[in-house]
């Protein structure tokens, strides 16, 4: 579709918008200011319209009526046939005409005239903008009136207001006229000047209202202005930067900062797992890989037992990298809000079921301590995954025959879930850094075939959960790892499931717990070293 021009209607339409772009005012503080002003504006002309519409019908209905009391004191002389001047009565037209314009005193811009026979004969002392007596024009149209006539007349000084009352006398053959008008647009003057005056007030309340509007927009948009001064400074390498919130009143654009700065929380956290991902990838990840190199290259392909040797070596080294690499998803998904999902779990079905499975893990003497009874909200799969990684740490550091305990129990409002062992220990140096990723103990234990992510795992389902692992351990004396998780009760089962989601708050009752073991029978978790 083209124009009569040939050019296309979407090229012109693209140039106009971007033409009105262009005119915008950019800047957002400017555009609240604006709006103001265009606000005020508004209502102050609707304001002073209305005011001064409402000043001129009230000064033309103040005209009409005083046009009807004169009248109706004309009339009251001129019904009384008696000069009030003499005590006699009239002798003809002309003396009623004079005696109605004598004692009635005309008000500013109002004036009486009196015609006979059509002639101008009679007017008001008060001095008046244009002399009605000398309109020709005016006194044909109000000298020889029969019947009272009101109406507008223009004149050199503008719009008249008059009523014309013919005016006869019993035995006077002549025809007078009585005529009040009044000067409407000079009565009119004091609704003009209020109108003036408030334009003049409304023009220092705009400027005023743009100063006011001026600060009051900054004020409100600093937050605003905090926001895209954090994100310009948010680089690859920088995402620290956040929106002070602190001292600002509670409104949206202080929610706005906040809810910006949780998003930065998260994207920093984001970006600094990946990167801890991909630093711990590339650390851990070389070592076996470099292992199979060494071996691929020295591989002699006409020795079968070389060829064998060599596969089963690389096979080995591919599940150890095939299990750092589900470690460190595992570990990278542990930052993601859904990594937990609690629901009702019985706990002691749950330790049970643990102490069933890990039996499985080496040749030790498995020994099942205390047992929580209660239904609390918790991940059983997280927990059992924390369990089993604890019970497997375990195993790694002891021999057969050893001891190793597992067990839990309610305490006030915690529940503790421990895995107690009769191994080497560990060094208060070790105990430092045991969490961390690819951390290893120092001990005299034999090195575990894994990554060294185990615990880090367990200390990400902890705190998912809400809780924290405790370790109490001396060299020599085995150690204790703990479970510290929120005992938050499960709703009744018939429950609204939105309750499974959000928890419920509250503290468990110790009377529910299992009493703690003799610890002259077998260690408890945590206990003195």
């Amino acid at each position: 579709m083209t124009t009569d021009s040939g050019r296309p209607t979407a090229v012109r339409t693209g140039e106009r918008i971007r033409l009105r772009s262009r005119l915008a005012p950019r800047a957002a503080r400017t555009r609240i200011i604006g709006w103001v002003l265009l606000m005020v504006l508004l209502a102050l002309a609707l304001v002073t319209l209305v005011t001064w519409r409402l000043l001129m019908r009230a000064t033309d209905e103040r005209m009409d009526v005083a046009l009807e009391a004169e009248v109706e004191e004309f009339r009251r002389i001129v019904e009384g046939t008696v000069d009030p001047s003499t005590g006699r009565p009239f002798e003809s037209v002309a003396d009623v005409l004079q005696t109605m314009i004598t004692y009635n005193l005309a008000r500013p811009n109002e004036k009486f005239l009196g015609y006979v026979d059509g002639e101008y004969r009679f007017q008001s002392r008060i001095e008046a903008p244009v002399l009605l007596s000398e309109d020709a024009a005016f006194s044909e149209l109000v000298g020889s009136v029969s019947e009272p006539t009101a109406g507008r007349y223009a004149s050199g000084a503008g719009e008249v207001r008059y009523l014309a009352v013919p005016v006869g006398l019993e035995g006077d053959p002549a025809r007078g006229v009585a005529v009040v008008a009044y000067f409407a647009d000079q009565e009119r003057q004091a609704a003009d000047d209020t109108a003036q005056l408030m334009l003049g007030v409304g023009a220092v309340t705009v400027l005023l209202a743009a100063g006011g509007a001026w600060v009051v927009a900054g004020r409100v948009l600093a937050p605003v202005r905090a926001v895209a001064a954090t994100a310009q400074g948010i680089t690859e390498t920088d995402l620290s930067g956040r929106i002070p919130v602190e001292g600002r009143p509670a409104d949206e654009l202080t929610d706005l900062a906040r809810a910006v700065n949780a998003m930065l929380d998260r994207v920093e956290n984001g970006v600094a797992a990946q990167r801890r991902f991909l630093d711990d990838a590339g650390h851990e990840l070389r070592t076996p890989i470099t292992i199979v190199r060494g071996h691929l290259e020295v591989l002699d392909p006409a020795d079968p037992d070389d060829v064998r040797q060599t596969v089963a070596l690389v096979d080995d080294e591919l599940e150890r990298m095939n299990r750092m690499v589900s470690e460190l998803l595992l570990l990278a998904r542990a930052e993601q809000p859904e990594f937990v999902r609690v629901q009702p779990a019985d706990v002691a079905a749950l330790t049970r079921e643990v102490f069933g499975n890990v039996r499985r893990l080496g040749d030790r003497d498995w020994q099942l301590g205390g047992v929580a009874r209660a239904d609390l909200l918790l991940d059983p799969q997280r927990l059992a995954q924390a369990v089993v990684a604890l019970a497997d740490n375990a195993v790694q550091h002891t021999r057969p025959g050893d001891r190793i305990t597992l067990g839990s129990r309610l305490s006030g409002d915690r529940l503790l879930v421990w895995v107690d062992d009769a191994g080497p220990g560990i060094t208060p140096a070790d105990q430092d850094r045991i969490f961390e990723r690819f951390a290893r103990g120092s001990s005299g234990a034999r090195r575990s075939d894994g990554a060294g992510l185990g615990l880090s795992i367990v200390r990400a389902i902890a705190a998912g959960h809400g809780g924290s692992v405790e370790l109490h351990s001396r060299p020599g004396e085995g150690a204790t790892f703990t479970l510290v998780l929120p005992a938050r009760p499960a709703p009744p089962r018939n429950a609204d499931p939105e309750d499974l989601v959000a928890g419920v708050d509250g503290t468990v009752d110790d009377a529910l717990a299992t009493p703690p073991l003799d610890p002259r029978a077998v260690p408890t978790e945590g206990g003195p070293r």
